[in-house]
């Protein structure tokens, strides 16, 4: 075999990745170009890309049940033209725990060279958060940490998202617990007779209660002694206690001989409902009281020691007259 009938050996491996370099330069060049493109229209035009800050977080109601939360979003749009905001993507976690999350779609418009506060509302319901999580007890205080994604749709750059970040502390609340110490009669006669309710109060908060006023409903013995409304001004400390004083006008014949056992000592069932209104680190609440199969009797103190033997001497005339047993 001569040489010219020798096959001709091609080295195609060098030549097709010649040919990759070639393509990959060329998309390189392509991409450089749109970029630039893209910049140039940017200048032009004024187009840049929108900026979102959480300004606020606020929280508009709480209560035993649940705590309602609006994050409001400064978002800026620099840009010639309204942008649509497509999605709000959010997320609220304790301790890399996850309490609530949400998708809050087509929220709005940001208006050309404009900006706008968005609102993110969100509720909490205390007993699915401890129904998930048994170590979170109320009364306690715990961390969050609040992630969201605005998506925006912003010509040139397309679709864009701003995350956001922010922490804070939220209050899972625990009702006061009540006690009625004893009953002060300021004027005792069988047809009216005023008294001041002694109130024991105990915050089971780790956060303090400012007390503004309180409403509140009292039995004595199964009968409705009746209840008021009233402007009270005293703090109540984390995990403290505070008395609160409240007067009571009522008909003592309507008891019959349950006030004369609580006048000898043996004690009278009673229970309290009703509310109070407070203020608190995290806002204003509204927070229920309630006491029921409570024992109370008459104490007799130093301030009292004038004042039982009359009632008592009082309570006992009427009762003989009404065939109550001595």
């Amino acid at each position: 075999m001569s040489s010219s009938d020798k096959p001709e050996i091609v080295d195609r491996g060098f030549k097709d990745k010649e040919g990759d370099d070639d393509k990959g330069g060329f998309m390189d060049k392509v991409k450089d170009f749109i970029h630039d493109i893209g910049e140039k229209i940017e200048e032009t035009i004024g187009f840049g890309k929108p900026t979102a800050d959480v300004a606020a977080i606020h929280i508009p109601f709480i209560n035993l049940d649940k705590a309602d939360i609006v994050v409001d979003v400064l978002i800026k749009n620099p840009n010639p033209v309204p942008i649509p905001l497509v999605d709000i993507d959010y997320l609220i976690e304790s301790d890399g725990r996850k309490l609530l999350s949400g998708l809050i779609p087509d929220a709005g418009t940001i208006h050309a060279h404009g900006e706008e506060t968005v609102k993110i509302p969100v509720t909490l319901i205390y007993d699915d958060i401890k129904s998930t999580y048994n170590d979170i007890e109320p009364g306690s205080i715990i961390p969050y940490r609040l992630k969201a994604d605005l998506i925006v749709d912003v010509p040139v750059f397309g679709r864009l998202t701003l995350p956001l970040e922010k922490t804070g502390e939220i209050p899972i609340p625990y009702k006061p617990d009540i006690d009625l110490e004893k009953i002060h009669f300021e004027r005792f006669s069988w047809e009216e007779t005023v008294a001041t309710l002694h109130l024991k109060l105990e915050n089971m908060n780790d956060f303090d209660l400012g007390l503004n006023s309180l409403d509140y409903d009292v039995w004595l013995s199964e009968v409705n002694i009746g209840g008021a409304e009233l402007e009270k001004s005293t703090k109540i400390s984390k995990k403290g206690v505070s008395y609160v004083d409240i007067p009571i006008t009522f008909r003592p014949k309507d008891f019959g001989s349950a006030l004369w056992d609580m006048i000898r000592g043996r004690g009278t069932g009673y229970s309290i409902k009703g509310h109070l209104n407070v203020d608190t680190p995290f806002g204003p609440m509204k927070l229920p009281i309630s006491k029921e199969g409570g024992t109370t009797r008459l104490k007799k103190d130093d301030d009292d020691d004038d004042e039982n033997p009359r009632v008592q001497f009082f309570i006992l005339i009427a009762g003989l007259e009404q065939g109550w047993p001595p």
